[in-house]
């Protein structure tokens, strides 16, 4: 069995969420060090009422976390190590750029969609790439599914959904994934041929343009889309390391 400790999951970690690509402060890593071999890692979103007795309850030798910022560390046992990632976490596991979920839905040949500007660069058309810039999105063909199939394969990874606009197309197969909602995005996507937007939480002001283009819009949720990821997460680092014991809430 190979042993595992907190640098080897944090090197990976960076190398899969890209967090060179981000600023210091947003990188994410060990938010508490220890040099405990690791066989059970814990996994959240953020910590919740009752979390020390699930700790107590599933013995982890590390925590992964999402939110680290309320967790209290004196809390917990003094040899489990911790680690989290925000930003990257949301970029690269939730609606966004996002390979796995590319792959659940079938998109192939996923292309970038729009750009989030890093701080200190001048000011860039959204869909050309500013250097040092990272994609909000991504746009791809896939599979044609009318929109309530759509929403059954929506609800099947997510578990449901907040919203839902039924747009010009009777027919989808080609779709963005988006971390953002706005009317730029939207006429951006639709130039690009998408006919269902797949975001996190609709935004009441790029209603204009979904109007004006026809799209469907799809809103899973910010906490549904953070569940999903930290699935997601959870087959990577089960992947890379079949003997480890990946535990998360209920």
């Amino acid at each position: 069995m190979q042993t595992v400790f907190l640098d080897s999951l944090v090197n990976f970690l960076a190398a899969c969420l890209r967090v060179a690509n981000y600023p210091a402060d947003e990188q994410g890593g060990i938010y508490r060090f220890s040099d405990r071999p690791i066989q059970r890692i814990g996994m959240a979103v953020e910590p919740w009422p009752g979390m020390n007795d699930w700790l107590i309850r599933h013995e982890p030798d590390a925590l992964w976390i999402h939110r680290p910022w309320k967790l209290d560390p004196n809390c917990l046992p003094a040899d489990i190590g911790i680690l989290y990632h925000h930003l990257p976490f949301d970029e690269h596991l939730t609606m966004g750029f996002n390979w796995p979920m590319a792959e659940v839905f079938g998109m192939t040949s996923p292309e970038e969609l729009g750009y989030k500007q890093a701080p200190g660069l001048p000011a860039r058309p959204i869909a050309a790439r500013p250097i040092a810039a990272r994609p909000i999105g991504m746009i791809g063909s896939a599979a044609e599914r009318s929109l309530a199939d759509w929403l059954s394969l929506v609800t099947r990874e997510f578990g449901g959904y907040d919203s839902v606009g039924e747009g010009a197309d009777s027919l989808i197969s080609r779709v963005a994934v988006v971390g953002a909602m706005n009317d730029a995005l939207i006429r951006e996507a639709a130039g690009r041929g998408a006919q269902l937007y797949l975001t996190g939480q609709y935004r009441p002001s790029a209603g204009k343009a979904v109007a004006e283009t026809g799209m469907s819009v799809i809103a899973v949720g910010h906490g549904r889309s953070e569940a999903w990821g930290l699935r997601a997460l959870r087959n990577v680092l089960q992947h890379q390391w079949p003997s480890l014991t990946l535990v998360m809430p209920d």
